[in-house]
Protein backbone atom coordinates (compact mmCIF):
# COMPACT_ATOMS: atom_id res chain seq x y z
CA UNK A 1 0.00 0.00 0.00
CA UNK A 2 1.14 3.59 -0.86
CA UNK A 3 2.41 5.34 2.16
CA UNK A 4 0.77 8.90 2.38
CA UNK A 5 2.04 11.97 5.16
CA UNK A 6 -1.34 13.69 5.43
CA UNK A 7 -1.87 14.24 9.19
CA UNK A 8 0.26 12.96 12.30
CA UNK A 9 -2.61 9.92 12.86
CA UNK A 10 -0.85 8.80 9.60
CA UNK A 11 2.79 7.64 12.17
CA UNK A 12 3.50 5.88 14.86
CA UNK A 13 5.48 7.85 17.72
CA UNK A 14 8.28 5.35 16.82
CA UNK A 15 8.22 6.60 13.10
CA UNK A 16 8.43 10.38 14.27
CA UNK A 17 11.17 9.90 16.33
CA UNK A 18 12.89 8.31 13.14
CA UNK A 19 11.99 10.97 10.82
CA UNK A 20 13.40 13.78 13.51
CA UNK A 21 16.59 11.58 13.91
CA UNK A 22 17.03 11.82 10.06
CA UNK A 23 15.98 15.11 9.29
CA UNK A 24 18.77 16.12 12.39
CA UNK A 25 21.28 13.97 9.77
CA UNK A 26 20.31 15.31 7.26
CA UNK A 27 20.77 18.52 8.39
CA UNK A 28 24.28 18.35 9.67
CA UNK A 29 25.42 16.61 6.32
CA UNK A 30 23.86 19.71 4.57
CA UNK A 31 26.00 22.53 6.91
CA UNK A 32 29.06 20.03 6.53
CA UNK A 33 28.50 20.00 2.57
CA UNK A 34 27.99 16.26 2.46
CA UNK A 35 26.22 15.41 -0.92
CA UNK A 36 22.89 13.79 -0.51
CA UNK A 37 21.25 13.03 -3.57
CA UNK A 38 18.61 10.08 -1.93
CA UNK A 39 16.17 11.34 -4.63
CA UNK A 40 18.82 10.88 -7.39
CA UNK A 41 16.56 10.70 -10.43
CA UNK A 42 13.12 10.93 -8.81
CA UNK A 43 10.72 13.76 -9.66
CA UNK A 44 8.19 15.77 -7.23
CA UNK A 45 5.33 17.13 -8.16
CA UNK A 46 4.59 20.89 -5.90
CA UNK A 47 0.90 21.54 -6.24
CA UNK A 48 -0.08 25.01 -4.65
CA UNK A 49 -4.07 26.06 -4.81
CA UNK A 50 -2.82 28.76 -1.88
CA UNK A 51 -0.12 30.85 -2.36
CA UNK A 52 3.40 30.34 -0.41
CA UNK A 53 6.86 31.28 0.73
CA UNK A 54 8.46 29.07 3.12
CA UNK A 55 6.30 25.54 1.80
CA UNK A 56 7.08 26.43 -1.44
CA UNK A 57 10.86 27.21 -1.15
CA UNK A 58 11.57 24.95 1.24
CA UNK A 59 9.89 21.69 -0.91
CA UNK A 60 12.03 23.07 -3.99
CA UNK A 61 15.17 23.27 -2.88
CA UNK A 62 14.74 20.58 -0.29
CA UNK A 63 13.72 18.14 -3.57
CA UNK A 64 17.10 19.62 -5.59
CA UNK A 65 19.43 19.35 -2.38
CA UNK A 66 18.54 15.66 -2.33
CA UNK A 67 18.88 15.19 -6.33
CA UNK A 68 15.78 15.38 -7.46
CA UNK A 69 14.04 17.76 -9.58
CA UNK A 70 11.04 19.40 -8.21
CA UNK A 71 7.78 20.33 -10.69
CA UNK A 72 5.57 23.57 -9.57
CA UNK A 73 2.04 23.85 -10.21
CA UNK A 74 -0.21 27.06 -9.39
CA UNK A 75 -3.75 25.61 -8.42
CA UNK A 76 -4.92 27.87 -11.17
CA UNK A 77 -3.26 26.50 -14.14
CA UNK A 78 -4.96 22.81 -13.55
CA UNK A 79 -7.76 23.90 -11.20
CA UNK A 80 -8.57 20.19 -9.87
CA UNK A 81 -11.93 19.67 -9.22
CA UNK A 82 -13.11 22.24 -11.83
CA UNK A 83 -11.09 21.56 -15.42
CA UNK A 84 -10.57 18.04 -14.03
CA UNK A 85 -11.24 16.44 -11.29
CA UNK A 86 -8.46 15.48 -8.45
CA UNK A 87 -9.01 11.49 -8.66
CA UNK A 88 -8.03 12.17 -12.47
CA UNK A 89 -5.14 14.48 -11.69
CA UNK A 90 -3.98 12.08 -8.85
CA UNK A 91 -4.08 9.19 -11.72
CA UNK A 92 -2.08 11.07 -14.42
CA UNK A 93 0.23 12.97 -12.23
CA UNK A 94 1.53 9.15 -10.64
CA UNK A 95 2.41 8.18 -13.94
CA UNK A 96 4.97 10.86 -13.80
CA UNK A 97 6.14 11.81 -10.54
CA UNK A 98 7.24 9.68 -7.27
CA UNK A 99 5.54 11.87 -4.88
CA UNK A 100 3.62 15.10 -4.80
CA UNK A 101 3.42 17.52 -2.03
CA UNK A 102 -0.14 19.81 -2.19
CA UNK A 103 -1.07 22.68 -0.51
CA UNK A 104 -4.49 23.08 -1.16
CA UNK A 105 -7.84 24.94 0.74
CA UNK A 106 -9.25 21.90 1.83
CA UNK A 107 -8.34 18.68 3.74
CA UNK A 108 -10.72 16.64 1.76
CA UNK A 109 -9.03 17.51 -1.90
CA UNK A 110 -5.80 16.41 -0.63
CA UNK A 111 -7.60 13.32 0.97
CA UNK A 112 -9.32 12.19 -2.62
CA UNK A 113 -5.93 13.26 -4.24
CA UNK A 114 -4.48 10.42 -1.62
CA UNK A 115 -6.94 8.17 -2.06
CA UNK A 116 -6.49 7.72 -6.03
CA UNK A 117 -2.53 8.00 -6.53
CA UNK A 118 -0.09 5.46 -6.66
CA UNK A 119 2.72 7.63 -5.28
CA UNK A 120 3.21 8.98 -1.91
CA UNK A 121 1.09 12.57 -1.43
CA UNK A 122 2.50 14.90 1.09
CA UNK A 123 0.20 16.88 2.88
CA UNK A 124 1.69 20.97 2.85
CA UNK A 125 -1.04 22.43 4.34
CA UNK A 126 -4.80 22.34 4.17
CA UNK A 127 -7.61 23.55 6.36
CA UNK A 128 -7.41 20.67 8.89
CA UNK A 129 -3.55 20.56 9.23
CA UNK A 130 -0.55 20.98 8.66
CA UNK A 131 2.13 18.13 9.40
CA UNK A 132 5.24 19.39 8.15
CA UNK A 133 4.99 22.56 10.00
CA UNK A 134 3.92 20.84 13.65
CA UNK A 135 7.29 17.97 12.17
CA UNK A 136 9.61 21.53 11.63
CA UNK A 137 8.30 22.67 15.45
CA UNK A 138 9.33 19.58 17.28
CA UNK A 139 12.44 19.77 15.73
CA UNK A 140 13.31 22.73 16.68
CA UNK A 141 12.34 22.02 19.84
CA UNK A 142 14.26 19.02 20.44
CA UNK A 143 17.41 21.06 19.07
CA UNK A 144 16.89 23.98 21.62
CA UNK A 145 15.51 22.43 24.86
CA UNK A 146 16.55 18.45 24.78
CA UNK A 147 14.09 15.92 25.42
CA UNK A 148 10.42 16.82 24.24
CA UNK A 149 8.60 14.48 26.93
CA UNK A 150 7.36 16.31 29.72
CA UNK A 151 6.87 19.80 28.43
CA UNK A 152 4.66 22.31 28.57
CA UNK A 153 3.57 23.69 25.15
CA UNK A 154 1.51 27.20 25.39
CA UNK A 155 -1.04 27.65 22.27
CA UNK A 156 -2.07 30.87 22.22
CA UNK A 157 -4.69 31.88 19.17
CA UNK A 158 -7.11 30.35 16.96
CA UNK A 159 -7.39 26.62 17.22
CA UNK A 160 -6.49 26.10 13.55
CA UNK A 161 -4.81 23.67 11.52
CA UNK A 162 -1.23 24.15 13.42
CA UNK A 163 -2.62 24.04 16.15
CA UNK A 164 -4.35 20.46 15.98
CA UNK A 165 -1.01 18.85 14.30
CA UNK A 166 1.18 20.86 17.16
CA UNK A 167 -1.38 18.95 19.56
CA UNK A 168 -1.48 15.34 17.72
CA UNK A 169 2.79 15.62 17.49
CA UNK A 170 2.21 16.24 21.28
CA UNK A 171 0.27 12.89 22.08
CA UNK A 172 3.31 10.96 20.16
CA UNK A 173 6.22 12.35 21.83
CA UNK A 174 5.06 13.20 25.35
CA UNK A 175 4.07 16.82 25.64
CA UNK A 176 1.25 18.48 26.62
CA UNK A 177 -0.11 21.32 24.96
CA UNK A 178 -2.30 24.15 26.31
CA UNK A 179 -4.29 25.75 23.95
CA UNK A 180 -5.46 29.49 25.15
CA UNK A 181 -8.17 31.11 23.02
CA UNK A 182 -11.68 32.11 22.95
CA UNK A 183 -13.90 29.35 23.27
CA UNK A 184 -15.81 29.57 20.03
CA UNK A 185 -12.48 29.31 18.95
CA UNK A 186 -11.11 25.79 20.38
CA UNK A 187 -10.16 22.72 18.71
CA UNK A 188 -12.34 20.27 18.63
CA UNK A 189 -12.60 18.19 21.70
CA UNK A 190 -11.39 14.48 21.40
CA UNK A 191 -8.07 15.97 20.49
CA UNK A 192 -5.63 15.50 23.99
CA UNK A 193 -4.71 18.98 25.01
CA UNK A 194 -5.80 20.85 28.06
CA UNK A 195 -7.81 24.72 27.78
CA UNK A 196 -7.22 27.24 29.50
CA UNK A 197 -9.26 30.61 28.67
CA UNK A 198 -7.31 33.02 29.78
CA UNK A 199 -3.48 33.66 28.08
CA UNK A 200 -1.87 34.85 30.84
CA UNK A 201 -3.10 31.96 33.56
CA UNK A 202 -2.48 29.36 30.46
CA UNK A 203 1.65 30.76 29.96
CA UNK A 204 2.27 29.72 33.34
CA UNK A 205 5.50 27.78 33.90
CA UNK A 206 5.15 26.96 30.04
CA UNK A 207 8.27 25.61 28.37
CA UNK A 208 7.26 27.15 24.93
CA UNK A 209 4.58 29.95 23.65
CA UNK A 210 3.30 29.50 20.38
CA UNK A 211 1.41 31.67 18.16
CA UNK A 212 -0.20 31.65 14.92
CA UNK A 213 -2.59 34.56 12.60
CA UNK A 214 -5.61 35.07 14.09
CA UNK A 215 -7.08 35.23 10.54
CA UNK A 216 -5.78 32.13 7.94
CA UNK A 217 -6.36 32.61 4.52
CA UNK A 218 -9.60 31.92 3.25
CA UNK A 219 -11.14 33.53 6.30
CA UNK A 220 -10.56 36.98 5.19
CA UNK A 221 -14.36 38.12 5.50
CA UNK A 222 -13.94 37.27 9.07
CA UNK A 223 -10.61 39.81 9.95
CA UNK A 224 -12.62 42.03 11.75
CA UNK A 225 -14.80 39.58 14.09
CA UNK A 226 -11.13 37.92 14.92
CA UNK A 227 -9.23 41.15 15.89
CA UNK A 228 -12.44 41.86 18.12
CA UNK A 229 -12.23 38.70 19.56
CA UNK A 230 -8.88 37.64 19.80
CA UNK A 231 -7.76 41.04 21.24
CA UNK A 232 -6.52 40.28 24.35
CA UNK A 233 -4.69 37.02 22.82
CA UNK A 234 -1.72 38.93 21.64
CA UNK A 235 1.35 37.49 22.82
CA UNK A 236 3.20 40.16 24.96
CA UNK A 237 6.35 40.32 27.55
CA UNK A 238 3.44 40.39 30.48
CA UNK A 239 2.95 36.82 28.94
CA UNK A 240 5.95 35.43 28.23
CA UNK A 241 6.74 36.31 31.96
CA UNK A 242 4.44 33.84 33.12
CA UNK A 243 6.48 31.04 31.30
CA UNK A 244 9.64 29.81 32.20
CA UNK A 245 12.63 31.64 31.79
CA UNK A 246 14.42 29.45 29.50
CA UNK A 247 10.74 29.72 27.34
CA UNK A 248 10.85 29.94 23.38
CA UNK A 249 8.72 32.08 21.62
CA UNK A 250 7.77 30.32 18.02
CA UNK A 251 5.39 31.27 15.15
CA UNK A 252 4.93 29.45 11.96
CA UNK A 253 5.00 32.52 9.99
CA UNK A 254 4.13 34.79 8.31
CA UNK A 255 3.50 36.86 11.57
CA UNK A 256 1.29 40.33 12.14
CA UNK A 257 3.01 42.20 14.65
CA UNK A 258 0.80 43.92 17.15
CA UNK A 259 -1.72 41.98 16.19
CA UNK A 260 -1.19 38.37 17.26
CA UNK A 261 2.49 39.25 19.04
CA UNK A 262 3.70 42.51 19.77
CA UNK A 263 7.27 43.98 18.27
CA UNK A 264 9.30 43.21 21.04
CA UNK A 265 8.48 39.52 21.59
CA UNK A 266 9.02 38.31 18.09
CA UNK A 267 12.34 40.14 17.97
CA UNK A 268 13.27 39.02 21.64
CA UNK A 269 16.02 36.19 22.25
CA UNK A 270 13.62 33.97 23.08
CA UNK A 271 12.27 33.99 19.83
CA UNK A 272 13.11 30.88 17.41
CA UNK A 273 10.53 31.78 14.58
CA UNK A 274 13.68 31.80 11.99
CA UNK A 275 15.08 28.39 13.01
CA UNK A 276 11.73 26.98 12.66
CA UNK A 277 11.09 28.37 9.19
CA UNK A 278 14.70 26.98 8.24
CA UNK A 279 14.05 23.87 9.71
CA UNK A 280 11.03 23.20 7.29
CA UNK A 281 13.78 21.91 4.91
CA UNK A 282 15.01 19.73 6.75
CA UNK A 283 12.12 18.01 8.16
CA UNK A 284 10.72 17.88 4.79
CA UNK A 285 13.76 16.51 3.19
CA UNK A 286 13.37 13.64 5.78
CA UNK A 287 9.51 13.31 4.84
CA UNK A 288 10.59 12.53 1.33
CA UNK A 289 13.63 10.28 1.61
CA UNK A 290 11.59 8.14 4.25
CA UNK A 291 8.86 8.05 1.46
CA UNK A 292 10.42 7.46 -1.58
CA UNK A 293 14.59 8.24 -0.87
CA UNK A 294 17.12 5.46 -2.11
CA UNK A 295 18.30 4.29 1.42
Amino acid sequence: MTRHFLTLRDISAEEINRLLTLAIDLKAKQKKGVSQRFLDGKSVGLIFEKPSNRTRVSFEVGVTQLGGHPITIQGSEIKMGERETVADVARTMSRYVDAVAIRAFSHETVAEFAAFSSVPVINGLTDLYHPCQALADVLTIKEKLGALSGLRICYIGDGNNVCRSLILAGSLLGFTVIVSCPHGYRPEAELPYEYVEDPVVAAKSADVIYTDVWTSMGQEEESAIRKRDFAAYTVTSTIMANAKPTVLFMHCLPAHRGEEVSEEVFESPSSVVFDQAENRLHAQKAVLVNLIGKQ
